[in-house]
């Protein structure tokens, strides 16, 4: 298929392009959505967050650390959380700023505690959050879910959004499916104040290819 890279393209499509104009690598490329938003990023009422469970899960074995005690750090681990603790887990990244998992849960109770640690794990991304589904009273079944697939989304501060939807190995559909349940959380978390059109341009890549427009409508 012959890749214009002025013209936008069906999401069917636009995989078929990025598979076809990337030439292959020595591993196995993530497949990303860019999103430029109608939002103003510098508004609070404007911010775009959410999350979205995509049916055929990221593609990534993602590194889940779980802050809780008791039965809910119990639950946790048998979940296949792959990091589990309380205080301990909580001084030795204060200490040590010893951080090895890409999504943090916690349970409530635990909040107060992971204070201490705010300002290591939020420049990170990695500061559990209610808005993110991450501070949970059922800490099992979230690690579950972020296990399946569910992702977090939020812009940046140019109003860009960027996550990533599986792999270049994944079958066409199974993308297909996954990006139009990302889409559909996305356009579902519109702040109301945002006037206009929301979904400004959508673009999808691999890892490093190149680019090509998606037509939402």
């Amino acid at each position: 298929m012959e890749y214009d890279k002025n013209k936008k393209y069906s999401i069917q499509d636009a995989i078929k392009i990025i598979k076809e104009v990337s030439p292959k690598r020595n591993f196995d490329e993530s497949v990303e959505v860019h999103i430029v938003l109608g939002i103003d990023p510098k508004k609070g009422d404007q911010q775009v967050r959410g999350t979205v469970s995509l049916p055929h899960g990221t593609g990534k074995d993602v590194k889940v650390a779980v802050f809780a005690e008791g039965e809910d750090a119990k639950k946790a681990s048998d979940a296949g959380a792959d990091v589990v603790g309380g205080q301990e887990l909580i001084d030795e990244i204060k200490h040590k700023g010893a951080i090895d998992f890409d999504v943090a849960v916690a349970h409530p109770s635990m909040m107060p505690k992971i204070a201490q640690i705010a300002k290591i794990l939020g420049p990170k991304g990695l500061m559990p959050s209610p808005k993110d589904g991450t501070v949970v009273e059922n800490v099992a079944k979230a690690v579950e879910e972020v296990k399946k697939g569910k992702i977090s989304f939020k812009n940046d501060d140019t109003g860009n959004l960027h996550s990533l939807i599986g792999k270049r190995s994944f079958d066409d559909q199974k993308l297909v499916e996954n990006f139009e349940a990302f889409i559909d959380a996305v356009r579902k978390s519109k702040p109301s104040s945002s006037k206009g059109i929301f979904l400004r341009r959508v673009y999808i890549s691999t890892t490093m290819g190149p680019s090509v427009e998606v037509e939402v409508g």
